[in-house]
């Protein structure tokens, strides 16, 4: 047990997910009530820490908190302390904020970091740890792509809201006669489109993966028509790509922003249009994934994730990230374990191509843009 800790302070970085607002909550409770520390809460993620824009956190400021989407503390994705560049700080050009993060911790007394983030927050986490700041990470994004945890926080319920919008598109699409495509968000990793077409009963899943072959699509569209399905629903990741292509990006923003996801839809829509007889329409899901209440499970995850991360600090386990874990005895409910920060600092986790709702697509005669035959040649890892 580490008797020296006082105070932890916590932090929401990277984009917003359904749930956060119940991991700080859990933090915050778990930490006063079990632990007897005082809790500080940095606002916009790491850019709260290095500009001094901080709140205590209490039982009071955290009530309510749970069934409420977004991050009462606020989040950014354009902030990496270790190159960056801060108006505030007077700085014209990125530069390293790291020692000024490390000096920020220490004039606030934080004796120990909670940072509730994807793979990239949870790398300049690993950092951190690296330049001995004692911290504990909580895996959180809609996009399920952590290496190390089963699942994050916001996945489910973002989950929930594609599979309600693929429900919504089958009655206008079988009423008009459409093929109808929707892009969905995960980046370079295609979970929520795997799950949301699975579950919403889609046509045709297209995940980074497994780049598709765009005749394969039109011949599942074809086929269904004649035998008289004049209608067809494809939910698409936005990284997905045709195969021997790119994926398609929104350019947006300065660097290292500047390449974003988005559009893939428009173009198949485009190309699909020139090939089959019915009518093609596109619609991006986009934030709404986001948004909103967080399911009954995100809210649970985040709780147990939230409370097992203050555990890790009161038994020194810094640089680690609390996670999720199959029990490999087989019981049914998993486990919470901690795994070394190094894990999520690897990079994106992708769809295994041995995962079972592949299999289980395939033998539901779900196209995920194989050519028939085939079972997938390229892909992600577990």
């Amino acid at each position: 047990m580490v008797s020296t800790i006082r105070r932890i302070g916590v932090l929401t970085a990277g984009g917003d997910a359904p749930g956060l607002n119940a991991a700080v909550r859990a933090v915050t409770k778990s930490a006063i009530l079990t632990h007897g520390w005082s809790v500080i809460g940095f606002e916009d993620g790491f850019e709260g820490v290095l500009t001094g824009r901080a709140r205590p956190l209490t039982i009071d400021s955290v009530r309510g908190l749970l069934p409420l989407g977004g991050t009462m503390l606020g989040t950014t994705n354009r902030t990496n302390p270790f190159w960056c560049a801060l108006p505030e700080l007077g700085d014209r050009e990125p530069r390293d904020h790291s020692q000024t993060f490390v000096q920020s911790l220490e004039r606030f007394g934080v004796d120990a970091l909670i940072v509730i983030g994807g793979d990239g927050s949870l790398t300049v986490a690993f950092r951190l740890m690296q330049l001995g700041v004692p911290v504990v990470g909580i895996p959180k994004t809609i996009d399920n792509d952590v290496r190390g945890t089963e699942a994050t926080i916001g996945f489910d319920t973002a989950v929930s809201v594609a599979t309600e919008a693929i429900d919504r598109l089958h009655s206008t699409a079988e009423s008009h006669h459409r093929v109808m495509l929707l892009e969905l968000m995960g980046r370079t990793a295609g979970w929520i489109a795997l799950y949301a077409g699975l579950a919403g009963g889609a046509d045709a899943i297209l995940i980074p993966e497994i780049p598709f072959v765009l005749e394969e699509v039109v011949e599942v569209i074809t086929r269904r028509e004649r035998s008289g399905r004049r209608f067809t629903i494809v939910a698409v990741a936005e990284g997905a790509q045709p195969r021997g292509g790119e994926a398609v990006y929104e350019v947006t923003g300065p660097q290292p922003y500047q390449r974003k996801y988005g559009g893939v839809c428009k173009v198949l829509e485009a190309e699909l249009a020139q090939r089959v007889s019915l009518e093609v329409r596109s619609l991006a899901l986009a934030h709404l994934q986001r948004g909103g209440p967080p399911t009954a499970r995100d809210r649970a995850l985040a709780t147990a994730l939230g409370c097992a991360a203050t555990d890790a600090i009161a038994s020194g386990a810094f640089g680690h990230m609390v996670a999720v874990r199959n029990d490999p005895r087989g019981q049914p409910i998993p486990s919470v374990v901690t795994v070394p920060l190094a894990e999520p600092a690897r990079g994106p986790r992708q769809v295994p191509l041995t995962h079972p709702l592949l299999d289980a697509s395939r033998r539901l005669g779900i196209s995920l843009g194989e050519p028939r035959g085939e079972s997938g040649a390229s892909g992600g890892d577990s």
